[in-house]
This record gives structure tokens, C-alpha cells and sequence, in this order.
């Protein structure tokens, strides 16, 4: 499943992606977002005029064209395995294709210490802005309209950390997706066209998991903070201890000695220092309960 996710580059960056052709779609000034959460207002392009592209803006939650009131169940992802079947998805399936842009996406692993939710946060090589593939539709009854992002089975890596992810689309196939004269038969094809196995992750602090504080959203650079200048080579950050005399060591099977991280008992770490903080790197998958 999807159910966080960033856009935090610069418009100008992301819109590249797209053949946008209206100036109030390429000279946007969008701020930078760190949590987006379902029900919130996200862009995404469908196709356009002419054969460019054109971009809309939406609820991340879908509300199908024939629905009397707002969905109850969960409809902020769409299975892959059902999205040309489901009365929900159906139609859009069909006709109302569209792309959903990011720069990254939260997943969460249960810890084996308290039980409760670590966030990790996933991205491309050089934090790299890209697209899911999703689904979208208009709801004249409700005045509202609304998106979807299509999940599939993970694949390394992603299966590290969950049995699902997110569609990222590979750029190449955008047209074909977009287009509305592409063959009924041919649209499952074109969303084995992922490029999924690229991604990057490391983890965040748990302050992700809050979508909301004091009912205005919880979204702020410091949300991801060191992470996203952090690859996978390094180990995925998991906790940040104060400390100017400790020294770098290798990987190792034993504990971190540093304050917190002890309680995550059993599980391989690497040290690394930078700037006087240690983080702690938890492997992804050693000792950890998937959701």
C-alpha cells in the first residue's frame, strides 16, 4: 500500500517530467510537501489536448463517478489485481487514467522492541522525481474530484519492508498510459513497466506517522530531515545520538551502545558518523515484523 507520500522538489523540476503547455500548469509555485496524507488535495495529469498533457488537481481518496456519498472503505490505493473488475475502479480503469507526481513515499515495519510503527522513507537514485500510476474520476453529485494510486505485489526491494508498492511508472510508457486510444488489452502490459526496483529507503523518526496536528497538517521539512541526503549504501538511519568521542566502526552483530537504540536488541548495526551524530543503521528486514 501507499499511504504517505512527498513532493517536496521544486516545480520546476517535476513539471519536466510532463508535456504541460498552459502557463498556469508549468509556472506553478507549489510548496514544498513532506507528508501528504489520503483525503488531502493533491495534482496529477491526465491527458491533454493535442496530445500534451494536462494537469488537475484532487482529493487523494477516490470518489467513484456514481457514488451518492463519500466512500467509507479505504480508497486511496487501487490493487492492480482487481482495478479492470472492481465497480470502484472500473470505469477509471477505462477512461479516466492519470499520473500522480512525487519525489518519495513512506512504507512503515513493526518494531520488534514496543510493537508500534517505524516509518521508512523511499525514494529514487538522487531523490529523482517520478510518477505512480494511478486513477482518477469527477463525481457531479459530490462536486468532487478525485485520484488513486495503483498498488502491485513488491519486488526487491521493496519486498524488505512490505508484500506491496506503490506503481511508479517508467517514464517511457507515460503516453501510452495517458492516452485515451490505447487498447483496453494493452493497458495491463503497459503497467508491467515499472520501475520499482531502483528505489532507495532509509528510516525516519515516528513523527511521520502523525498526519495531522492540532487538525492542520503535520508536514515540515524536519519530518525527513538528515534522511534524504542518506542512501541505502549506508544503512537506513533509525535513531540520532549526540556524541563527539565515539569512532566510526563496521558492521556488527551486537547492540548499539548509544542510548535508545539498545531496546532494539538482537539486530545487526553500522555506525556512522556525521557532523557529531551517530545514526544507528538498522538493516531492513533483520528483526522486524512486515505489516
Amino acid at each position: 500500500m501507499c499511504g504517505r507520500y512527498t513532493k517536496y522538489l521544486s516545480w520546476s523540476e517535476i513539471h519536466r517530467l510532463y508535456r504541460l503547455t498552459a502557463p498556469a500548469e508549468t509556472g506553478r509555485n507549489d510548496e514544498p510537501r513532506y507528508n501528504i496524507a489520503p483525503t488531502q488535495d493533491v495534482p496529477f495529469v491526465t491527458a491533454g489536448e493535442d496530445g500534451n498533457h494536462r494537469l488537475r488537481e484532487g482529493r487523494w481518496w477516490l470518489v467513484p463517478f456514481w457514488a451518492k456519498e463519500m466512500p467509507k472503505a479505504a480508497m486511496f490505493n487501487a490493487r492492480i489485481e482487481g482495478i479492470d473488475t472492481a465497480p470502484a475502479f472500473r470505469d477509471a480503469y477505462k477512461s479516466k487514467r492519470c499520473l500522480i507526481p512525487a519525489d518519495g513515499f513512506s512504507e512503515w515495519t513493526i518494531s520488534p522492541a514496543d510493537g508500534k510503527k517505524d516509518p521508512w522513507h523511499i525514494y529514487q537514485p538522487g531523490h529523482a522525481p517520478f510518477s505512480f500510476a494511478g486513477l482518477w474520476a469527477y463525481n457531479s453529485n459530490l462536486d468532487i474530484t478525485s485520484c488513486t494510486i495503483i498498488t502491485e505485489p513488491a519486488a526487491e526491494p521493496m519486498k524488505q519492508l512490505h508484500d506491496r508498492q506503490p506503481l511508479i511508472l517508467d517514464p517511457a510508457y507515460y503516453d501510452a498510459r495517458l492516452d485515451p486510444a490505447t487498447p483496453k488489452d494493452s493497458l495491463k502490459d503497459i503497467l508491467s513497466h515499472d520501475i520499482d526496483g531502483q528505489l532507495q529507503f532509509n528510516r525516519v523518526g515516528r513523527e511521520v506517522n502523525t498526519s495531522a496536528v492540532n487538525k492542520l497538517p503535520n508536514d515540515h521539512p524536519g519530518l525527513l530531515g538528515r534522511s534524504t541526503r542518506y542512501e541505502q549504501r549506508t544503512g537506513p538511519a533509525c535513531r540520532r545520538h549526540d556524541s563527539d568521542s565515539a569512532r566510526p566502526r563496521a558492521d556488527r552483530k551486537s547492540l548499539c551502545e548509544h542510548s535508545g537504540c539498545g531496546k532494539l536488541g538482537g539486530v545487526g548495526f553500522s555506525r556512522h558518523r556525521q557532523k557529531s551524530h551517530w545514526f544507528c543503521c538498522l538493516r531492513p528486514g533483520d528483526g522486524y515484523r512486515f505489516l
